[in-house]
């Protein structure tokens, strides 16, 4: 590990990410209280009791987010992030030591601040900027499919029998009858609906006007372009885990520009990967430090009209994870924007600027100061509307786990660039990432519910169902 240096201390300007990583401990910022400057850190060892990042638009929420990045992956951490910008990107290269980022480095102590890029995979649902990631409509399951289709519970429980429905004709012999695509739940709905009649004894009513709600709402899914999400090969959610030949924790980054404009697709997926890691991953207790840490941008996107059973879905995983070795880091405008059971789980707590003009902000912002642990030196709810670009008020876990006074913090300078990559260099990278793009750059289109369906329809398919089905009573008889 490189040689400590605290704030103030000379040394030559180097670019050593382990200089932010000391003794378990990644340097967020630096507090100042009179000539004083103190740093303020999270533990690696508390960094899975979760944290939240807010803050308006514009006042430094991202550059704190790539400090973040940054800090895990040189603590040897895995990261997965959304890059809702694009800027987020610029992790990837390195920075460049402009006079704004020498300033605060000099403000803050940091004499030997240097500059360099961070080892990053690009991932992306359309496939364009980024390795494809996909998932079966299979694992996804009915309740967040209804989630995504903006379903009502009858329509959602008529979703559940066509799931269970296609898995009970697995169970009976039927390999084949898998839903992988959403070709594949389309066949499954069309064939439910023309069986109602006989299915229902078994599994309730089939009403034919929500067969064809279903059907229109995945048509929806299909011109939104959630069709290239839904296939093989699946994303296998260890590949998120990796570190680099160097040791630094790999950062994952999802290109997110596009995936914003549909935006339950981005937090119904983002749910998704949450709960595979919380399903995947072993039981690990406590760690020294975290096996992985995920940082959801615009996090308000999932619990907006979320129903019931899926905000009971993200306490659960929220609260639940840490024991997978995983962190979760929200980040939102207001600390109002996440529910109070799942915000009771964020220890680590970082918060920008919010600007108050009506009664509904200032009551807000005093909601806020109200989440930390008081310092009697700030007056936590006035500095929130008087803190800067590049400014928080900072409350971290320390010890056994308990919230440090709130700090004002100045929010010490990225080393990687700050900007976005140019398409060529995410490009560049993209196809140098040879074991990714041979594993998920090429779809595969194997035989599934669609094809069976198809099958079985057809006259030849017909006979080889009687055919089949009058060998198994001469073997019954026999």
């Amino acid at each position: 590990m490189a040689e400590k240096h605290g704030p103030g201390e000379t040394g030559e300007s180097v670019a050593d990410p382990r200089d932010y990583v000391q003794d378990g401990l990644i340097l967020i910022g630096v507090s100042k209280s009179g000539r004083d400057l103190a740093p303020e850190c999270i533990e690696l060892a508390l960094a899975n009791r979760h944290g939240l990042v807010t803050g308006a638009t514009g006042t430094g929420k991202t550059v704190t987010l790539q400090v973040l990045a940054e800090g895990f992956s040189a603590a040897g951490v895995p990261v997965f992030a959304a890059d809702i910008k694009g800027d987020l990107s610029g992790i990837a290269a390195k920075g460049t030591p402009s006079p704004k980022l020498v300033a605060r480095a000099e403000e803050i102590g940091l004499t030997r601040y240097g500059n360099t890029a961070f080892p990053t995979v690009f991932w992306d649902i359309f496939g364009v900027d980024g390795h494809p990631v996909r998932a079966t409509v299979q694992e996804m399951g009915p309740l967040l499919l209804s989630r995504l289709m903006e379903l009502t519970e009858p329509q959602e429980g008529v979703l559940n029998i066509a799931f269970r429905w296609a898995e009970d004709e697995r169970q009976a012999g039927d390999a084949r009858m898998t839903i992988l695509d959403l070709q594949d739940l389309r066949s499954v709905i069309d064939e439910m609906g023309k069986k109602a009649s006989t299915l229902r004894s078994k599994y309730g009513h089939i009403a034919p006007a929500t067969v064809g709600v279903i059907q229109r709402r995945l048509l929806v899914l299909e011109e939104q372009g959630a069709g290239k999400f839904f296939g093989e090969p699946a994303l296998d959610i260890m590949d998120f885990l990796k570190t680099a030949d160097d040791g630094r924790g790999m950062v994952n980054i999802l290109a997110a520009e596009k995936l914003m404009n549909t935006p339950r697709l981005y937090a119904t997926f983002l749910l998704w990967l949450l709960t595979e890691l919380f399903e995947k991953l072993p039981e690990v207790g406590d760690l020294d430090k975290p096996k992985l840490v995920f940082l959801f941008d615009e996090a308000h996107l999932l619990f907006n009209e979320a129903p019931k059973a899926v905000l009971e879905q993200v306490e659960r995983v929220t609260r639940l994870i840490r024991s997978k070795g995983v962190g979760v880091y929200y980040v939102t405008q207001s600390p109002g924007d996440v529910p109070d059971r799942v915000s009771a789980q964020l220890g680590n707590r970082i918060q920008h600027a919010l600007r108050a003009f009506t009664p509904k902000e200032q009551k807000a912002i005093r909601a806020a100061a109200q989440t930390f642990r008081p310092n009697p030196n700030i007056d936590t709810e006035r500095t929130i509307q008087e803190l800067g670009v590049g400014e928080a008020l900072v409350s971290l876990l320390h010890d056994k786990g308990e919230p440090s006074m709130v700090q004002r913090t100045l929010i010490r300078p990225p080393m990687s660039r700050v900007g976005p990559l140019t398409a060529d260099e995410r490009e560049k990278l993209k196809q140098a990432d040879v074991d990714n793009h041979k594993k998920y750059g090429t779809s595969l289109d194997r035989e599934s519910a669609h094809e069976r369906l198809q099958e079985r329809n057809t006259m030849v398919g017909q006979l080889k169902r009687k055919l089949t089905s009058f060998s198994n009573i001469l073997r019954g008889k026999g």
